[in-house]
Order: C-alpha cells, then sequence, then structure tokens
C-alpha cells in the first residue's frame, strides 16, 4: 500500500480550536531550531570566523553580492538584506527539514472513508499550500511597506492608481493586477515542487526502497536550495522596483 500525500495537511492536534497541522508543526520546529542556531552563533561570536560562523557568514556574503547585482548599489543590498535573507534561510530549512528521516513517515494509521491511511506527524511546510501562501502574501506586503518608507505613500501607489492619462491609469491597473498575480506565483510555485517532490519520493520508496530513494534525495536537498534562491532573487527584484519612482 503506498500513501500518497494529501494536498491538504493534517490536523495533529487542537489547541483552542485552532487546528495544528503536521505541516505547521514542522514549520514551528523550523523556527525554534532557526532561533536556537542564530543565539549559539551570536553567543560564540568571533571576530575571526570559524565553524558555524564562518559558514553562514559566507552564506550572507553570498547572498549580499547576490542582491547587490540586483539593486546596482552595496549600500541598497545592505539595506534590504534582512529582509530577503530571512525569507531564503527560513524557506531553505523549511524545505531540507521535510526531507529528513522520518518525515512523512513517522504518524498513526486512521480510517477514513473505508481506507486506512498513515497520517504523518510531520510534513514538509511547503507542501502546504497555506504556508506558501502565507509567505507569498507577508513577501508582497513587505515589498509594498517597504516601497511606502523609500519614495512615500502617495507616490507608492501612484504606480496602482494613477488619473493622469487613460494610458496611466491602465497601466496602474495591470501594475495592481500584477501584484495578485505575485502572490499566486509565489505560492503555487513553491508548492507544486516541494509537493512533488514527496510524492516522488514516496513512490520511490514504494518500488526501490534501497536504491532509487538515495539520488532523489540528493535532487530534493539541490531543488529545495533553487526553490528558497529563486523566492529570495524574485522579493529582491520587486523590492528594488518597489523603492524606485516610477516614470
Amino acid at each position: 500500500m503506498i500513501n500518497i500525500p494529501t494536498v491538504a495537511a493534517e490536523k495533529i492536534f487542537e489547541i483552542g480550536g485552532f487546528h495544528v497541522t503536521n505541516t505547521l508543526l514542522l514549520s514551528w520546529i523550523v523556527i525554534v531550531f532557526l532561533g536556537i542556531l542564530a543565539l549559539c552563533i551570536k553567543l560564540g561570536f568571533n571576530a575571526i570566523p570559524k565553524g558555524l560562523q564562518n559558514l553562514f557568514e559566507w552564506m550572507i556574503e553570498q547572498l549580499l553580492n547576490l542582491t547587490e547585482g540586483i539593486f546596482g548599489s552595496r549600500k541598497d543590498a545592505e539595506k534590504y538584506l534582512p529582509f530577503i535573507a530571512t525569507i531564503f534561510i527560513f524557506v531553505l530549512f523549511s524545505n531540507w527539514f521535510g526531507i529528513l528521516p522520518g518525515v512523512g513517515s513517522l504518524g498513526v494509521y486512521e480510517e477514513h472513508n473505508g481506507h486506512t491511511i498513515l497520517v504523518p506527524f510531520f510534513r514538509s511546510a511547503g507542501s502546504d499550500l497555506n504556508f506558501t501562501l502565507a509567505l507569498a502574501v507577508i513577501t508582497v506586503l513587505g515589498v509594498n511597506i517597504l516601497g511606502i518608507v523609500a519614495i512615500g505613500f502617495f507616490k507608492h501607489f501612484g504606480k496602482f492608481i494613477s488619473f493622469k492619462s487613460p494610458i496611466s491609469f491602465f497601466v496602474g491597473i495591470l501594475e495592481l493586477i500584477s501584484e495578485v498575480a505575485r502572490m499566486v506565483s509565489f505560492s503555487f510555485r513553491l508548492f507544486g515542487n516541494i509537493f512533488a517532490g514527496e510524492v516522488m519520493l514516496v513512490i520511490a520508496a514504494f518500488f526501490l526502497p534501497y536504491v532509487l530513494p538515495v539520488p532523489l534525495l540528493a535532487l530534493e536537498i539541490f531543488v529545495g536550495l533553487i526553490q528558497a534562491a529563486v523566492f529570495a532573487i524574485l522579493a529582491s527584484v520587486f523590492i528594488s522596483i518597489a523603492v524606485k519612482e516610477h516614470h
């Protein structure tokens, strides 16, 4: 019997009527892990980096170089890096935690519509559309807030609502539609890749449990990195557009 992951995340328990799903539970674990990791790096900070500090400083330096190429300015890259790096690191570790041993395979069997299915305790957060959509909404809202701070409220929203001419009005409507489209593309791109990878690993483990999953796991590690990078790069591009006045 193959327990193919469902599109909807499964409920594990409730807190005051609030459903805690397996994807939400794993995302909380990722947040706690990153918090502890950041605290450890801070407490062990050295002027001459080594070990874990050296690894994370190298990662931040690579992100800074990447964003500098997008913004065209080292100053702007450093200004917006905390927001972009937070997105990248959170998405990256959420993707990688989803392929750890036990994630998606440890759980309880329950009866649903006459069928016995496995309800895992943990699932990759990216395989839940609620997670990816929430992340996309936060990212797009953050982009617009940064745009307002950079050029002002009226100048920023003048990109979307303008009565200077019929062409400006029409272009503004298209810009407004594109903001909604960004949320959809952000969320479905990440969800589709992570959910498809989850299904592929389950099927591979059923047919060739000791051979096929190994290269697929390596592929999923790479895909998780690429998806996090794409998310961060697109956020950088949108921020670079939002913080400049429209001409």
